[in-house]
C-alpha cells in the first residue's frame, strides 16, 4: 500500500471519528455545563422578593417583583387613541421627543426609524415616540415625521396627549429624563435614550443614542427579546 493511500485511509478514519464522538462528546459536555441556557436581557429598575416560591424544573425559586410599567392612554398623530402597552405579548420600543425640537428629538426620530424599518414586518414589535408637548397639534408631529412618511412601520405610534403627568411617568416608569424648562414653555429636558420593554411591562435595555454602536445593539437585543417571548409563550405561538 503507497503512502498516499494509507494517509488517504487514516485522513478517513480520523473524520469517521469525529463524526461519531464528537457530538456525543458536546452534548455531555454541554449538560454537565448545564447548558439548555440562552442569552436573557437584564431587567432594569428596582426589584424586591415578594416572599413567595416558584417551583422552576423541580427547584425552589424566590418569587421576584421587577420593575414595571403602567398602560397609558395616548392620541395618535393621525388623531385615533391608542394605548401605551395594552398587550401581553407585544415587544416595544419607545422614547421621548417633542415636535419643536430640531435637535435631540429629530436623532432620536430618525434612529427610532431605522429600528422601525428593520422590523416593519414584525407585528409584535411596536414602536412608541411619545411627544412630552400636550400642546402639539397634529401638523406639527405629522411634520417632525414627514422625513418618514413613505412605507412607514403600521407599528410605529407618534402619540402625545397622555391620560397621565407625561413627566412623572417618564421619570418614575420608564426611567427617562423629562421636565419643563422654566422660563421657556416650548423648550423640555428629555432623554437622550431609548427604551426596550417586554411583554410583561418590564425594562430590558436602555440605549444612549450618543453612540452610533447603540442602535445596532438595539437592534440585536430586539432579536434576542424575540428568542425569550417565543421561548415563554410556546403555545401562543403555536395557535397562530
Amino acid at each position: 500500500m503507497s503512502k498516499h493511500t494509507r494517509s488517504k485511509n487514516i485522513s478517513k478514519l480520523i473524520i469517521l471519528a469525529l463524526v461519531l464522538f464528537v457530538p456525543g462528546f458536546l452534548y455531555i459536555l454541554v449538560n454537565k455545563m448545564g447548558s439548555n441556557e440562552y442569552i436573557k436581557l437584564p431587567v432594569f429598575g428596582e426589584k424586591h422578593l415578594s416572599g413567595k416560591m416558584n417551583r422552576v424544573m423541580g427547584r425552589e425559586i424566590p418569587d421576584t417583583v421587577f420593575h414595571q410599567l403602567t398602560e397609558v392612554d395616548f392620541i395618535n398623530y393621525d388623531n385615533k387613541p391608542v394605548r401605551f402597552l395594552e398587550s401581553d405579548t407585544i415587544i416595544t420600543v419607545a422614547h421621548l421627543f417633542y415636535g419643536k425640537d430640531q435637535g435631540l428629538s429629530k436623532q432620536l426620530l430618525h434612529d427610532v426609524n431605522t429600528i422601525a424599518t428593520r422590523f416593519k414586518y414584525n407585528p409584535k414589535i411596536q414602536l412608541f415616540s411619545i411627544d412630552v408637548d400636550s400642546t402639539d397639534s397634529q401638523q406639527v408631529m405629522e411634520e417632525a415625521i414627514a422625513p418618514y412618511s413613505k412605507d412607514r412601520n403600521p407599528n410605529w405610534f407618534v402619540v402625545n396627549q397622555p391620560n397621565t403627568d407625561i413627566f412623572k411617568y417618564a421619570r418614575e416608569r420608564m426611567l427617562l429624563e423629562a421636565m419643563r424648562v422654566d422660563g421657556d414653555p416650548n423648550k423640555f429636558v428629555i432623554s437622550n435614550q431609548i427604551i426596550l420593554i417586554d411583554s410583561k411591562k418590564r425594562i430590558r435595555g436602555i440605549y444612549d443614542i450618543s453612540l452610533r454602536s447603540e442602535i445596532d445593539r438595539l437592534e440585536d437585543e430586539v432579536k434576542v427579546q424575540v428568542v425569550e417571548e417565543i421561548r415563554n409563550s410556546p403555545l401562543k405561538v403555536e395557535r397562530k
